[in-house]
């Protein structure tokens, strides 16, 4: 259950940055970035900070060498300095582990507010943060699946309206989620960017972290990076799609990382900045929610993630969801899902109905 709203929470302007632990520091170099083409922005024995190739902040991953797989933050861009306080404060109030942190806590950026969050997530915020070169013209390094923005994280959360009602608190807009006829709700979106998201919940045992997602520009630029999982007979680390969601309208490819992390590589959603956009609804048993082009989704998207730390490093433990979740209600072709709903001649319109 949410604390009791506090007060004004801080202006988050996007999400930024996650920090992932890792057993094997090289293997992960290899797949982020001699695979996937990430920058190097600075790196240690024990710790590789990434970027993509339009950014212009240190970094968007961090890969640190630990003992078991986890995840260690979450980090938002705040708009302004002031907003540390405010972050500090809000966070105080909902009687949440906070810590104030000086500049140079993490590596390239400045004063920090982390919290472990209702939800048991690490959250990281900042504003002071050190600039790179922007490499959105250094065409020479784009290679044909290059990555070039961070999109989004994605949370696992046991209990997603509570959780959609912390964030939408926090100043989240509510872009699309998933429901039942009884008005269960299975996953939801949302955003602090004009973009359909800048985190979602999905309904299961948590806290975990379900996947980042790394833009490329089209659509070729992940078929590209499928060709090149297979030329290096690597295209086990290809856990689903390429498809194209129903949610978020857009073309996606799931793979998994040496420790087993989930990243998406992800293009072409839709803008949502206009105040009164509104909200979509999926239908649980439509087939087309997850891919619109049907496609039953693969057991381990739903059951896989990884596990979160607390701010001393700790694993949070987790707690079952209380609730339905996605993958009992409906997985692919399963006797209860349809892709055609009420007039079989025009067929069905996705989304805002149920």
């Amino acid at each position: 259950m949410v604390p009791t709203v506090p007060g004004n929470p801080p202006d988050i302007v996007r999400c930024a940055y996650l920090e992932l632990v890792v057993t094997d520091l090289a293997a992960a170099r290899e797949f982020y970035v001699d695979i996937l083409g990430l920058v190097v922005t600075e790196e240690t024995s024990e710790c590789i900070h990434l970027r993509a190739l339009e950014e212009f902040i240190h970094h968007n991953l961090v890969l640190r060498r630990g003992s078991r797989p986890a995840v260690a933050a979450f980090g938002f861009r705040l708009r302004a300095p002031g907003e540390l306080d405010r972050a500090e404060a809000y966070y105080r109030a909902l009687g949440c582990d906070v810590r104030r942190e000086s500049a140079g806590f993490r590596t390239g950026v400045g004063e920090l507010v982390r919290v472990l969050d209702p939800l048991g997530f690490p959250y990281e915020f900042f504003y002071d943060v050190a600039h790179v070169p922007r490499l959105a013209w250094n065409y020479e390094m784009h290679g044909a699946g290059a990555l070039v923005r961070l999109d989004h994280f994605n949370q696992v959360c046991p209990d997603v309206s509570a959780g959609g009602q912390y964030l939408e608190n926090l100043g989240f807009k509510r872009t699309e989620d998933i429901r039942d006829e009884a008005g269960v709700t299975y996953a939801a979106w949302f955003a602090r960017k004009d973009t359909v998201h800048d985190t979602a919940l999905t309904a299961g045992a948590g806290p975990r972290m379900h996947h980042i997602a790394f833009n490329t520009h089209e659509r070729h630029n992940i078929l590209y990076i499928c060709d090149k999982l297979g030329a290096l007979r690597r295209s086990d680390a290809i856990e689903r799609g390429p498809g194209r969601h129903g949610v978020s309208n857009a073309f996606y490819l799931y793979l998994r990382d040496p420790d087993g992390h989930r990243i998406e590589i992800y293009t072409q959603d839709y803008y949502t900045g206009d105040p009164d956009n509104p909200v979509v609804t999926w239908d649980v048993r439509d087939n087309q929610r997850r891919d619109w082009w049907g496609h039953a989704v693969v057991p381990s998207w739903y059951t896989d993630a990884s596990p979160v730390l607390d701010l001393d490093g700790k694993p949070v433990p987790m707690s079952e969801s209380a609730e339905p979740r996605e993958m009992d209600v409906a997985v692919g072709a399963d006797g209860f899902s349809y892709t055609r709903h009420g007039d079989t001649t025009t067929g069905f319109k996705a989304g805002n109905q149920l």
